[in-house]
């Protein structure tokens, strides 16, 4: 049962997990274009080739900018962690 929008992004997690899936569509995308853009070359269309090139380029960029959200998502929740540790570690010195 999908998750209702407003609760989709709840928590860094959540927002990992979409990254994760949406690197691994640009992925497959960038290898679907890599390959027609491979057999066009071969077939001398260069309007086509061009237009794929340009394709190629713009998700390389988009690959890239979901890698580093990825990345900045991870840093986030390392962060966080680390934040929760301090807190628990004070509140119980504190305690004791």
């Amino acid at each position: 049962m999908p998750q209702p929008l407003e609760r989709s992004f709840g928590t860094i997690e959540s927002a990992l997990e979409f990254m994760s899936l949406l690197e691994g569509a640009v992925l497959e995308s960038q290898t679907h274009i890599q390959r027609e853009f491979d057999e066009v070359v071969v077939g001398g269309d260069e309007r086509r080739q061009h237009a794929l090139r340009l394709a190629l380029y713009k998700i390389a960029r988009l690959h890239h900018h979901v890698h580093t959200t990825h990345r900045l998502l991870n840093d986030l929740r390392t962060l966080r962690r680390l934040l929760h540790e301090e807190r628990a570690s004070a509140i119980a010195g504190t305690a004791v």
